[in-house]
């Protein structure tokens, strides 16, 4: 099925500080060819060696542990393992290539030599093939080394021509040092920092060439940065076929009233010097923040809420307000669509209506509808609910005699009966049901007397015990017969 529509397998899609131990990544499966979406999830357990050789590509979204945690352990396998032909190919954009290098150097940067007898010195691109996804800015920052050894930041075009204070200046942070460029909206007059004003599409900031891979097999793979709102420098990624488009959104704010705000709100300068001095300075130490006049254009705001039109998306959700992912509370004020949408990077313990993904789970999205892959079969996802909890997986479906009640406390849906939760409002009563590797099988007691087990053919055993010892017993999975009741 992997040259059949898009296949999405999921290795881990927990937040940053779960218990559960599976960070994001992802293994897409397209015409044939696998790419690895982030490596945050232990990939050698859950991949191996082997399966690792026959990856196309590492997408990396940004540079937070949870999406790049393996990162250097792929860089030093595919330098070292005797079975892996190349170098290790990474597709992301110029700014966050750039993160990587800086974030893997102390692990990177020396090794033994091969007889060794020797420390030596080896570079990023011994160990990476990096392929540019996205457009080039027109301008960056770089260090100046002058023959007398003085070194001074300047922001330059591409071509290394010094750009002028009047059109660009550098704000070194007064809290960790790091320079961010502060540039000038020719359209506006209003300064701004341009990675985050403007959309990769704008030809002011970025050069026209998108930098869009093309297979000769018939797909496409592009960054976008419209819709990622997440603090640090990141991209969302949006796969094409002839008849399917999915996008992964990358971790986001995603709440078109905050973004509305980041749009039209003109905010005063507050300078620590005369006008002049600061019309002069090309570099300023302080807080960027202080000179910003507009965090997003408007072409970023339209593009942003066309982004995941016509388009099934996998999008990151987090409850009671996460300020750098969307907020179940607010999905109403997102654009994105149930029946479009996978909802991703969730805490460990979550219920939702709309459908919630799951590490090891593979789904297919074809002609923008999606199935879960359970052995030879495509299930649909059209539970009433969704629930995960202890690593473990449930559905429920509407039944008014259900056993089980879904409460809505504040915007995030709970369950109780079964689960002693805070509870809220009521909203209706399902049949819950455990998720067995995409089987459903009822709900056991919370008693440890019985446990569903998945064998090696598939099949589930329903293993009880008592004080005779424990049996097992084949059960048969009920989701097909609770799709036809939905229906």
């Amino acid at each position: 099925m992997g040259s059949d529509g898009i296949s999405v397998r999921v290795l881990g899609d927990y937040g940053p500080f779960s218990t559960m131990g599976k960070s994001i990544g992802y293994l897409v499966t397209i015409k044939g060819s696998s790419f690895l979406i982030d490596c945050g999830s232990p990939l050698f357990q859950q991949i191996g060696g082997h399966g690792l050789t026959a990856i196309k590509a590492l997408i990396i979204t940004h540079c937070h542990d949870d999406h790049k945690r393996w990162f250097t352990d792929l860089a030093l396998f595919s330098l070292y393992a005797p079975d892996y032909p190349h170098k290790l190919r990474i597709c992301t954009t110029e700014t966050i290539n750039e993160g990587l290098i800086a974030a893997s150097g102390p692990a990177l940067c020396t090794s033994l030599s091969s007889d060794s007898k020797s420390v030596v010195d080896l570079g990023y691109e011994d160990y990476i093939d990096f392929s540019l996804l996205g457009p080039r800015p027109k301008f960056r920052i770089i260090r100046r080394e002058d023959p007398d050894t003085v070194s001074r930041l300047e922001v330059v075009e591409r071509d290394g021509t010094l750009v002028g204070p009047d059109r660009a200046k550098i704000v070194i942070s007064s809290r960790n040092g790091r320079p961010r460029m502060l540039f000038r909206d020719p359209d506006s007059g209003e300064w701004v920092e341009p990675e985050l004003f403007y959309p990769f599409s704008s030809t002011v900031f970025y050069e026209e060439e998108q930098n869009i891979y093309r297979d000769p097999s018939g797909y496409t793979i592009e960054a976008i940065n419209a819709p990622v709102w997440h603090g640090v420098p990141s991209i969302g990624l949006r796969f094409r076929t002839a008849s399917e488009s999915l996008v992964f959104s990358g971790d986001t704010a995603h709440d078109t009233e905050l973004w509305q705000i980041l749009r039209t709100e003109k905010r005063p300068q507050r300078l620590n010097m005369s006008r002049e001095e600061f019309d002069r300075a090309p570099v300023i130490h302080g807080d960027i923040n202080d000179y910003i006049e507009r965090i997003w254009s408007a072409e970023r705001y339209r593009e942003a809420l066309v982004s995941f039109d016509d388009t099934f998306v996998v999008h990151d959700i987090a409850t009671r307000k996460s300020v750098v992912h969307t907020d179940y509370r607010c999905l109403d004020r997102t654009t994105l669509r149930k029946d479009k949408a996978l909802l991703t990077h969730s805490p460990d313990k979550m219920t939702s209506e709309w459908p919630l993904s799951k590490a090891e789970k593979t789904f297919l999205i074809r002609e923008n509808d999606l199935c879960e892959v359970v052995g030879d079969r495509l299930c649909p996802m059209d539970a009433a609910v969704y629930h995960k909890e202890e690593g473990k997986y449930f559905v429920g479906y509407r039944n008014p005699e259900g056993r089980v009640t879904v409460y809505d406390n504040d915007g995030v849906l709970n369950l109780g009966g079964l689960w002693d939760l805070e509870k809220g409002t009521a909203l209706f009563r399902v049949d819950i049901y455990e998720d067995i590797g995409g089987k459903y099988l009822p709900k056991l007691a919370d008693d440890d007397t019985a446990h569903y087990v998945e064998r090696a053919d598939g099949r589930v055993e329903l293993v009880s015990r008592d004080e005779r010892g424990s049996r097992g017993i084949i059960v048969e999975d009920r989701r097909a017969g609770l799709s036809e009741l939905r229906s």
